[in-house]
This record gives C-alpha cells, structure tokens and sequence, in this order.
C-alpha cells in the first residue's frame, strides 16, 4: 500500500514542456529542439528541468557533448504525443460549433512538389476565407520529411513507388496520400531517343546522366533502372534543382528522370516515357497526429486532396503522356 503521507500530490505535467521533451527526443538536443520551437537553449533546459522535477525520474541523460532521452523520458515522449492529440480535439470539438474555422496553417513541399500544388491551394484556401496559409519550401532527403512535422502543420513530402513507412525514422506521423506523378527520361530534342514513343533499361546504357543527390526518391529509380539494364549509369552531375537539371538536359550535357507533371515547359527538352521499371513518385502530405486533430488543419488537407485529384484528371483529361 503506499503511503499517502509519503507519496505527496500527482504531479502536473506542462503540455509545453511535454512538447518541448518529444522535440528533443525527436531531434537529438536541445539546441536542434530550441530551433525548431523557436525557443532558447536556455528556455529548453529550464522546461527539461521543471518536468523533470515534476515527475521525480531522470528524463534525459549527456552522451558526449549532446543529450538523449533515458527510458522514462521516451516512455513519457511517446505518451506525451497522446496528451497533445486529445487537446487538439478537444479544441476541435469546440470548433466545429464555430461557422467557419479560423487560423493560421503552415505548409512545407519540397520544391517541384510546391511549384505544383501551392499556387492552386492558395488560391482555393483564399476562397474559403478564415484561413491564412504560411508556405515553405523544405527539400530533405526522403527519411528526413518526417521530423519536419514537428515544426509545420502539413508537409507535402514525396517517396518512390515503393511503400515507405514514414513513421520509420521514430516521429508519428498521419499520411495522406495525394498523387503519383511518373518519372520520364528527360533527352534533348535532337537526341536518337527523342522519337521513341518509350524508353527501356537496356536503351539508356552509356549515356551521361544528371542525378540527384541519394536518398531521394529519384535516386531510387535510377538505381531501379541500372539494375534492369545490369550496367551502373554513368553520373556526371548532382543536382537536385528539376529547373536547372532541365536547362542541362536542352543544352546536351546529359539525360535525366523528370517528373511529368512538373517538367518539360522547355522546349527542347523531350520527356520519353520510361518501360520496364516502375518509374514514378508519390506524393503525400504528411501531418502530426495532434495537428491532424486541428479542423483549419482538416480543411487545408481537404482542399489540397481535392486539388490532387484535379490536377491529375486535367492532365489525364488533355492526353498528357510525354512532354511537349
């Protein structure tokens, strides 16, 4: 039995403390922590040592000059995801009594994926009113979009065909899938393969290549590709920059994989179909399971997933199979 003289009053948990303990766990220090909170350092361990405090159980620990999370401060990060979700939806619950939600949304889209969704989801959001959309382009590598939710409401994140689990790299995340947009060989027009109406594997040994950087998800493809044709392409740039990848395309120094829906405005530039491996990119928006709970939240993703779909039906709509 315990001893009520002993065991003293339960102890109060800050929800901002709870938060600021996942964003160090989430991102390995206080520092790493205080950017993405926008708070100091100094404010970060101050909120570490009140809960700590409180809950009367180390919850960090120092490994060489940085910090991560003991047993308990993990067994308490993850409730603490637990904690933020039911305040979301107990604000939502009140929120649906309101005749239109208001509030700030911020998005993130790496870049092809922003040039391509967030001129549209302005435009649709500005129309609904209420709602004031704070864009930011973030191009990380593909196990790296995750963690950007701790920071922004929705993160429009891309992955190759193959599934990904975006809760590997350890952050909760909600996924709400919103299109697949093919991967085609990008060759100057002049080039012998301009006029097949598709490429395979084994027609791409030798030629120059502009790769992007590894982890992302073109990378991915490319790698699917050399091992269709049995032969490693030859790489003789890294860019990850779709506008400046292209410019070097129509210039003939090199081919390239571009995606369809946001590539081949240049002119000469021809965009070939790709036979013979899965060549294409999902694109999800990927969103906190306590920001998820946020009904300005919901509608934003309403509207980005309606956009999705339009986007693609008028391209499928208009014949849209290879460029120009």
């Amino acid at each position: 039995m315990i001893d009520a003289r002993r065991a003293g009053p339960p102890a109060v948990l800050d929800p901002r403390a709870l938060q600021t303990l996942r964003a160090v766990g989430t991102h390995g220090g206080v520092t790493a922590a205080a950017r993405v909170l926008h708070l100091t350092p100094s404010a970060v361990s101050q909120q570490l040592a009140a809960l700590q405090r409180s809950v009367g159980v180390a919850l960090t620990e120092r490994v060489g000059r940085g910090l991560r999370l003991t047993p308990a401060g993990q067994a308490l990060a993850e409730a603490a995801v637990d904690v933020a979700v039911a305040l979301e939806r107990a604000r939502a619950a009140c929120e649906t009594y309101l005749d239109r939600p208001e509030g700030l949304v911020r998005v993130s889209a790496f870049q092809s994926g922003a040039q391509l969704l967030l001129p549209g989801l302005l435009t649709r959001v500005a129309a609904r009113g209420g709602i004031v959309l704070e864009c930011s382009d973030e191009d990380v590598a593909q196990d790296e979009f995750a963690a950007l939710t701790d920071r922004v409401d929705i993160v429009v994140a891309h992955r190759p065909d193959r599934s990904h689990d975006w809760s590997a790299a350890g952050v909760p995340v909600r996924t709400v899938p919103l299109l697949r947009e093919p991967l085609d060989v990008a060759v100057p027009v002049g080039h012998a393969l301009a006029a097949r109406p598709a490429v395979e594997p084994a027609d791409l040994v030798g030629e120059d290549w502009i790769a992007v950087r590894d982890g992302f998800p073109v990378a991915t493809v490319l790698a699917a590709v050399a091992t269709a044709s049995g032969q490693a392409p030859r790489i003789v740039h890294r860019i990850n920059d779709f506008h400046v990848v292209e410019s070097l395309v129509a210039s003939g120094h090199g081919i390239a994989l571009l995606p369809r829906y946001t590539s081949g405005a240049d002119p000469r530039v021809r965009l070939v179909p790709l036979a013979g491996v899965r060549a294409g990119r999902r694109i999800d928006a990927l969103v906190g399971p306590d920001r998820a709970e946020r009904l300005v939240v919901r509608r934003v993703l309403d509207e980005l997933q309606a956009l999705a779909a339009e986007l693609v039906g008028a391209r499928a709509g208009r014949g849209i199979t290879a460029g120009p």
